[in-house]
């Protein structure tokens, strides 16, 4: 069997043995909890960070129940709050002699309506994207001592159709909520592919690596949204979301694959390798050509750590 094939087949049961690596996970539900239970089972030391306790306890005890001897712990964190993401990154480095592993996954999706962060940034691009790129400058010292370090940033199909708009990064002046989840997701792409170009030019030792679920029960959920929002949703939205086209489970392997098969290579980005990367076994995903523009990489990085007050390289 060629190695193409293997990957066409690549499932949870390829992990290699994660005995002894620390995994930092953002988001405690959906996709989060696939890969921390995925990744528990391989025998990794799980860190849920995460807004809410009560879930994320949640989560570790539905995971203690499948593997009694599973390492789990909660780290509270709002990624929409600079100054929650300081404070976990605080702790952590307190907690940890390491991370190995980094996978920025938390998100805030279809807001139907405008809202900002304690900040003042637009709420899914300050969740999204600033809120995990001010957590992984936090962090960086910790992933510098890593084995194997990695740093998966989780995207969406939604990337593909995304623009980075400099001139109103956060939609003062229009807001459209399918247009400010894509940029939130194309920054993140940008960010994994430039992080990778920093980390091999200064050598820091880290891989960089980003993939997307395709569309998966959990990138469906609209767990951003309130209640009593949910009707305002667009129509094509929900009805994706009634479809069911892909498990969260089944949308967890791309991260899962880029987090810990040896063959994920830094600077790539993976998804499903089905019609449309909407589904299936993890496969290379494609690039937009706005994520492969390194002025664009430069400039965004640099706003970045203007607007969060870090920077990914201080040490």
């Amino acid at each position: 069997m060629t190695d193409a094939r293997k990957r066409d087949c690549w499932t949870a049961a390829n992990i290699p043995s994660q005995r002894g690596r620390v995994i930092v996970i953002t988001g405690t539900a959906g996709l989060g909890y696939e890969c921390a239970l995925a990744l528990a089972r391989a025998g990794a030391e799980i860190i849920f960070a995460g807004r809410d306790r009560v879930r994320g306890e949640t989560s570790i005890g539905l995971i203690r129940e499948k593997i009694p001897g599973a390492i789990l712990h909660f780290e509270q964190l709002d990624l929409a709050e600079l100054s929650s993401v300081e404070a976990c990154g605080e702790q952590l480095r307190a907690r940890c002699e390491r991370i190995d592993v980094l996978i920025n996954n938390a998100a805030v999706i279809m807001s139907p309506r405008r809202q900002v962060t304690k900040d003042g940034f637009e709420l899914q691009f300050g969740t999204n994207y600033l809120g995990h790129f001010a957590l992984t400058a936090n962090l960086m010292p910790l992933l510098r001592k890593g084995d194997d370090s990695r740093v998966v940033n989780v995207c969406a199909l939604a990337a593909n159709r995304g623009k980075i708009n400099f001139d109103d990064l956060q939609s003062e002046r229009e807001y459209k909520p399918m247009a400010a989840y894509g940029q939130s997701k194309l920054a993140n792409l940008i960010f994994s592919i430039e992080l990778h170009r920093r980390s091999m030019a200064e050598q820091w030792g880290i891989q960089s690596i980003a993939a997307h679920p395709g569309l998966a029960r959990s990138d469906l959920s609209a767990r951003g949204i309130n209640r009593s929002e949910e009707n305002k949703v667009p129509l094509l939205f929900r009805l994706l979301g009634s479809l069911v086209l892909h498990s969260g489970e089944q949308g967890a392997l791309p991260l899962l694959f880029a987090a810990t098969a040896p063959e994920a290579k830094s600077g790539m980005y993976y998804g499903p390798g089905g019609l449309g990367e909407t589904k299936g076994f993890p496969a290379s995903a494609k690039v937009p050509r706005s994520a492969r523009t390194e002025s664009i990489a430069t400039r965004l990085w640099d706003v970045s750590e203007q607007l969060t007050h870090t920077r990914c390289d201080a040490l």
